[in-house]
């Protein structure tokens, strides 16, 4: 029996215990996921942007092919201005020769861990840009290429590197060596002509070639002896061997 003294336990005393206990254990599971799903997002950011660096790589090529007026640009002339123009803070200026630096002002205000480091703390070793040049490789395309002068390095690859840094104290993410890799190939030197004159030019530019595509040349060595003969005949004109006129419209197809 329990005398008049004695106080019943407190009920909301055990309540509260196992509150305290069950704050305990969710914050052990909750901080660490409140810390990741920020980072995750950082770590998908980063993947966007080198999946948009590399088609700047390689939309670059459109601009400096083989049969521009402009050279090629160089891998090193590439990562310099991926880097300052992707990797670096968003209201970066787009400047001839702007190179990003290793300091905070430059870098992106998002790329950063929980403990205030630089997700990318050297640009240089961090991030890294390339290009490949390919050609088409079919036996009767490369003969016609050929034969009109056409480049057939026609398929530019751009890729984008990103190292990413490890963060400490955050397993497994201390221990992870991210690294991203991105490419996007495109046509370029399309084998668009400016005019008339460059298809007349493309076309009767090796007439020797028999595998070519106008091979025309045998044919003016044959005509040739024999024009001035034809000139004596009345109304009557040599055959123009290799003529091409690309502007061309037969009359029945004008209206």
């Amino acid at each position: 029996m329990r005398t008049p003294t004695e106080r019943p336990p407190c009920r909301w005393s055990r309540v509260g215990g196992q509150s305290t206990v069950e704050f305990i254990v969710l914050a052990l599971v909750l901080i660490p996921l409140l810390l990741t799903v920020p980072l995750i997002g950082k770590y998908m950011d980063l993947a966007q942007t080198t999946t948009s660096a590399s088609r700047y790589v390689a939309f670059e090529g459109m601009v400096h092919h083989g049969s521009s007026l402009h050279p090629w640009k160089s891998d090193a002339a590439l990562a310099v201005e991926v880097r300052r123009r992707f990797f670096s803070n968003n209201d970066a200026p787009i400047k001839r020769d702007d190179v990003a630096g290793d300091f905070n002002a430059h870098r992106n205000p998002l790329w950063f861990d929980h403990r205030g480091d630089a997700l990318l703390p050297s640009f240089a070793s961090n991030v890294s840009a390339s290009s490949q040049r390919e050609s088409l490789e079919l036996p009767f395309g490369a003969a016609y290429a050929s034969g009109m002068g056409l480049s057939r390095t026609n398929l530019h690859t751009g890729i984008a590197r990103v190292t990413v840094a490890d963060v400490e104290g955050l397993a497994p993410f201390d221990m992870l060596g991210l690294a991203m890799q991105r490419s996007t190939t495109v046509l370029v030197d399309p084998w668009s002509a400016s005019g008339p004159n460059a298809v007349r030019s493309a076309v009767r530019n090796d007439g020797w070639n028999p595998l070519g595509h106008f091979p025309y040349r045998p044919l003016e060595a044959l005509v040739t002896p024999i024009e001035p003969f034809v000139a004596v005949l009345e109304g009557a004109s040599a055959p123009e061997i290799g003529r091409v006129d690309p502007d061309f419209v037969p009359p029945d197809r004008i209206r």
